[in-house]
């Protein structure tokens, strides 16, 4: 039985997903990988860093959580009152980074993974900040280290996007890529193409869940720039930056377009696209009016979708689920157990 220790960085919605996985596919880990995944360390902003030799109790964990309780009431534990200094005096095999998105610095994420690279950890993330800031550099580090360097949680939560066209689409020569990457807007431009306003299915989407209080990093198009970066940097090997993706969000999308749109038989849907043109990569996040033999046009709601033009496989399309608390936490799982392959 292989034995991988697992430190985890965030214990929020998607930390807590991926917790629970661990802990309710713990036999299949077992079972289909030959593989024991021992959680040693857990840290949130509010409560530190904890630590355990032999392994935290995941449903003690999950309980304090629910019970808003401090981690530290975990019995035997270590502690440390920041991520960044616990991450430092202990040891793991595998980093999962699932702290809050930061598009400024990418902080505190970013530290946290240098760091975890530079002590020779494997890292996952979930956390877009670092991958769309600094992939460049954190690839190279991890090459110089000899560890992996994983982010499928962040493009499409657990749907096996960035996996497929790395390992599944090896040999294909990838020339655009054309993507619904939110769900927040698609859920809106969804709504608006059967006759309602924006602003009465932003109300609705941020009571049921899916946007936020403030919604701009969704609504004006940030949160899929970031996701653009990410993909210009692992299918195209190019690293720019978000200020060179031109972007557009919904804001000003109205319902008469959406309804003129449809009356020229097309939907309207924000797409993030990357193609190559030469030497250069043209990258944009913008409302684009479909047609509906596009398969991107008949993805609505929640879910999301990309399609990656290529040469000897001409169009492939995955649609799936782009966020959720068990959702994003497969993502970190799928890249534990490729790392765990490895080692």
């Amino acid at each position: 039985m292989k034995k991988v220790r697992l430190s985890l960085i965030g214990f929020g919605v998607v930390g807590q997903g991926l917790a629970e996985l661990l802990q309710t596919k713990r036999d299949l880990l077992r079972r289909e990988y030959d593989l024991d995944v021992a959680l040693v360390s857990v840290a949130n902003s509010r409560h530190g860093f904890i630590y355990r030799e032999e392994g935290l109790d995941i449903a003690t964990l999950l309980e304090l959580a629910a019970r808003r309780q401090p981690l530290t009431q975990h019995p035997g534990v270590r502690h440390w009152s920041s991520a960044l200094e616990g991450l430092q005096a202990t040891q793991a095999d595998i980093l999962a980074e699932a702290t809050w998105t930061n598009l400024r610095d990418a902080e505190p994420g970013l530290s946290h993974v240098r760091t975890a690279l530079q002590q020779g950890m494997h890292v996952t993330l979930a956390n877009k900040g670092p991958a769309a800031l600094a992939a460049s550099e954190l690839l190279d580090l991890a090459r110089q280290q000899g560890v992996q360097f994983r982010m499928e949680a962040t493009v499409m939560a657990g749907t096996p996007v960035l996996s497929t066209v790395r390992e599944g689409m090896a040999g294909v020569e990838v020339h655009a890529v054309r993507g619904i990457l939110n769900g927040t807007t698609n859920y809106i431009l969804s709504a608006m193409a059967q006759g309602r306003g924006y602003a009465e299915v932003l109300a609705e989407a941020q009571a049921q869940g899916y946007a936020e209080a403030d919604p701009t990093a969704d609504v004006e198009g940030y949160d899929v720039v970031a996701k653009t970066v990410i993909l210009a940097a692992l299918v195209f090997g190019q690293f720019i930056k978000p200020a060179q993706v031109q972007r557009q969000g919904i804001t000003g999308v109205t319902l008469e377009q959406v309804q003129q749109a449809a009356r020229d038989g097309r939907r309207i849907k924000l797409i993030a696209s990357l193609s190559r043109d030469g030497e250069q990569l043209q990258a944009s996040v913008e409302p684009v009016a479909l047609p509906l033999e596009d398969p991107l046009a008949h993805v609505d709601g929640a879910m999301n979708a990309i399609t990656f033009h290529g040469d000897s496989l001409s169009t492939v399309t995955i649609s799936g689920p782009g966020a959720g608390r068990l959702q994003t936490g497969q993502g970190l799982l799928a890249d534990v157990i490729a790392i765990a392959k490895t080692l």
